[in-house]
Formats: structure tokens, sequence, C-alpha cells
């Protein structure tokens, strides 16, 4: 199928049109009309080949909602017409423990990702979501609810799952109490969730004039942590805080903030690793931790949750032409909360 998108043609260079051909429906296969892909830091990252050597020419990617217009012969999970999402990955080994439990983002032979890189046992390369149409194995694919506004649901794909999956893993429920460090792209995924569960919940952040904000999405509270001594009056309070700050960040106050038990999960990629007093984790039992995206089974969860409780991201919908100005407001954090790229613009 010929296909349209933007792709990246070199390290740091900007995204331009870009037209190539999806490969062959397969027998448990779909094939479906891009309606939206949104925009995730780890995006400016790859294409910007600040984690390492990356593959061009690069269509990036991994948070993709559209509509079934083609099935395999022998697919049995779709029918023409649903609503699909495709998230960071696009395959796995399917034979180790984590894929055989559901948890295909932690396959011991590696996930294959939605684009930097190759389709599994292919020499093709796997082009992402800034495009008008996609192929994938259906057991990679998740329906989508039809009571949600397709636009804000693309963020949950990445974003959205990568907040569930912590929240449900280390039990945000009644009684809890979470803190979100950060309200961004993923932050604010993070709120809805943990006041969905039924959590307190508590924003720290240094951008004071997102506390309205924050409060509409469910916390209780909101902490300035520009201030030095912010935490003083929150010393063992957290059962669960989640990290979906990026920057190099001194973790010794926020660790002060959990209870005995409590956990601190990394979300964030920071630049360079923390340094962490042992002593700070020893006196309560803390934990640092870290959550990497969902397997399929829970990516399905989240968005049959999101759709029980009317749950999506706050996005800004944008045309193809303005991607690379997109990234740059990214960049500096100047967007509430998250790019979505029409698809119709390809």
């Amino acid at each position: 199928m010929k296909t349209k998108g933007y792709a990246v043609l070199q390290a740091k260079a900007d995204l331009v049109p870009f037209e190539f051909e999806r490969r062959k429906l397969g027998g448990y296969d779909i094939g479906f009309e891009i309606q939206y892909s949104g925009i995730c830091h780890s995006d400016i990252h790859q294409a910007r080949e600040e984690w390492g050597a990356a593959l061009f020419p690069m269509v990036p990617g991994h948070e993709i909602v559209g509509v079934v217009t083609a099935i395999g012969a022998k697919v049995s999970k779709f029918s023409m017409g649903d609503r699909v999402g495709v998230g960071v990955f696009i395959d796995s080994c399917r034979q180790c423990e984590n894929c055989k439990g559901g948890l295909q983002q932690y396959c011991l032979e590696g996930m294959t990702g939605t684009y930097n890189g190759y389709e599994r046992n292919s020499e093709q390369i796997a082009f992402g979501g800034y495009s008008n149409y996609f192929v994938i194995d259906e057991n990679y694919a998740v329906k989508v609810p039809n009571n949600l506004d397709l636009s804000a649901v693309a963020p949950l794909l990445c974003a959205g799952i990568t907040l569930y999956s912590p929240l449900r893993h280390w039990q945000a429920q009644p009684g809890k109490r979470v803190a979100v460090m950060g309200l961004g792209g993923l932050g604010h995924m993070g709120v809805k969730f943990a006041a969905a569960l039924g959590a307190e919940v508590t924003v720290l952040s240094h951008s004071k004039a997102k506390e309205s904000d924050a409060k509409r999405m469910g916390a209780s509270a909101f902490v300035d942590t520009k201030s030095p001594d912010w935490h003083k009056g929150l010393q063992k309070n957290f059962d669960l805080i989640l990290n979906t700050v990026s920057a190099d960040l001194d973790l010794e106050s926020y660790l002060s903030t959990l209870k005995t038990n409590g956990t601190l999960v990394v979300i964030g990629l920071p630049g360079k690793p923390y340094s962490v007093n042992a002593g700070t984790l020893l006196n309560g039992r803390r934990s640092i931790s870290g959550s990497m995206i969902g397997g399929i089974p829970e990516l399905q969860e989240m968005l049959d949750f999101c759709g029980e409780h009317n749950i999506v991201s706050d996005v800004e919908v944008i045309t193809a032409d303005y991607i690379n100005k997109a990234y740059e407001r990214t960049v500096a954090s100047d967007v509430r909360y998250r790019f979505v790229i029409d698809a119709k613009s390809f």
C-alpha cells in the first residue's frame, strides 16, 4: 500500500513529506487508516539521535489510532470499521515467559519497536505512525472504545499506558496517597488515572501556573517544588511517587516524603544516572523502581478503563506541516499536554 507520511532523513534534520510502501497484508494482519498520531518526546530524542545510533529514514510515531479498512484471512479479533490503536511495539518473540504472561514490553529477546528498527525477522524498516496507513498483526493492536474522542485517545497508547501500568502494579486505590512529579504529557495522565482509581493525588511541580489544571484533573493538592524546603511538611507521607520528569534531579527530598515501604517509580528518562543516599532508602524500607509502558492485555485493560471513566488526554491537534514547530514547543514544555497530528493532513 502506498503510504504518505513525514520522515527524518538524517539525524537532527527537520521532518519532511515522505512516501513509502507498507508491507502486504498477511493472514493475521489488519490494515487501518490512521486518523491521529500523537507526538511523544521520545520521538524527538530518536529523530535527533539523542539516544544513540538511529536508523534513517525514520517515520516516527507510536501513539496511533485509526479505523480498520482491511483484514487478513485468519483475523478473528477485529472486523472492518473497528476503531484500533497501536502503541510502542509491534511484535515480540511470543515464546518467552514474559510474552506468554502478557508482558511483551519486557520480551526477553527484545520487543520490536514501532519504528527506528526493522520488522521482526525481516529486512524491512519499521515505519511509525506519522503517516496515513498502517499494517500490523492483530495480536499487537487493541480496540478503542466507541465513546472516546479518537484524537484525544492517541496519547493513551504511550503516555497513558506508561502511567496506568505502575499505578495498577503498585495498587493505587482508595486510602493510598500518590504523588506525581511533573505535570506534562505523562504526568497529567498519572493524575487522571490515580484519581479515577480512588487514590489521594498530589502533584509535585515547579510550574505553579499548572495548579488549576492539576486540580481540574483530580489532584487534591499541588506542591510548588521551586522552594528548597517544599518537602519539609511532607515527610513520610506518600505510598507511591511517579517520577515523570526527564531532567536531572536530586531525588533525596522526594524519597524523604515516602512512607515506610513506599516506592518511587522512575518513568522519565534523565540524561545521567541518579545519585542516591543509601541511608534514605534504609530509613523506612523505601524503594526506587522503574516501569516501562505495558503489555497488550494491560493496554486493552487501560483503554476499557478509559471508556468506563471517560478518560482521555488533553491534546492540541495539529496538521502535518506543523510537526517541526510542535517538536520545538514540546522541548520547551509549551503544550498542554500533548500534540496530536491529524492524519488527513499527510
